[in-house]
């Protein structure tokens, strides 16, 4: 499955990245015909009661991630910043996923409010791909998420420490202006991650250089809205939206 995922950054067409929070929406986008599943960090930190970005979600990504390899394409996992600050346990946790069979991992640089010290983050990445050589390693850098460094000059210092520290590929969430985007994927070497942006469709990110989409949390706020959305349709009687699967099609996703 590595070898798989690493080859659909290299398509002719961006790679679309839907990410999924628990086994059933990861199944179901598997039966859509996604070729690879991510997962988001909100999504699986928030249906467990955790807040997101705060390194307390290992345990229920990791046991999300040994469910989600069952399915027959390839699994991009979230790790947050690592849900450590220790080289070390964080290498341990790239090996836990690769030997799950896990083909990806994110690891951002974003702390809180702030922005990890390069020097440190170049660590982690460098331990990952020591650990576990085949993963491929997106290291997102939140310059643009955070509104810290937001500028092409610093994303670049960051991109390019990380990717000579080993990384596979370069996640810029926040990164929308073309012209900016088009620098950056001009001046890294390996494939950059954006999220989807409706102003530019896929098409449009290809012809700026971009070789990975991710839909981050949009699909579980989105499932949020359509289930609370669908109770105030029963209780104040109005007509429920369409698409709704049925009983035996979500309980066929377990099979």
């Amino acid at each position: 499955m590595t070898t798989a995922f690493h080859a659909l950054h290299h398509a002719d067409r961006p790679l679309l990245l839907p990410n999924a929070w628990d086994f059933a929406s990861a199944a179901a986008l598997s039966a859509a015909g996604f070729a690879a599943i991510g997962t988001t960090s909100l999504g699986v930190a928030a249906a467990n009661g955790i807040p997101d970005a705060a390194g307390l979600a290992r345990d229920e990504t990791v046991a999300l991630a040994g469910r989600l390899v069952r399915l027959p394409c390839p699994v991009t996992v979230d790790i947050e910043a690592g849900f450590s600050t220790d080289p070390a346990e964080v290498g341990d946790l790239a090996v836990e996923l690769a030997e799950l069979g896990v083909a990806g991992v994110n690891l951002e640089d974003g702390r809180d409010d702030h922005l990890a010290d390069p020097a440190a983050q170049e660590a982690l990445v460098r331990e990952v791909k020591r650990r576990a050589p085949g993963i491929f390693l997106n290291a997102r850098t939140d310059t643009y998420w955070l509104g810290v460094e937001a500028s092409v000059p610093a994303t670049l210092d960051r991109a390019r420490r990380y990717v000579d520290a080993g990384a596979d590929g370069v996640f810029v969430p926040g990164l929308a202006r073309e012209e900016d985007i088009a620098a950056v994927t001009a001046a890294v070497p390996v494939p950059v991650n954006v999220l989807h942006l409706p102003a530019l469709g896929l098409d449009r990110l290809a012809e700026l250089g971009v070789r990975r989409v991710s839909t981050g949390s949009l699909l579980f706020r989105a499932a949020l809205g359509a289930a609370v959305g669908t109770a105030v349709a029963v209780r104040d009687g109005g007509q429920l939206p369409a698409g709704i699967p049925g009983y035996v099609e979500v309980d066929a996703l377990s099979g």
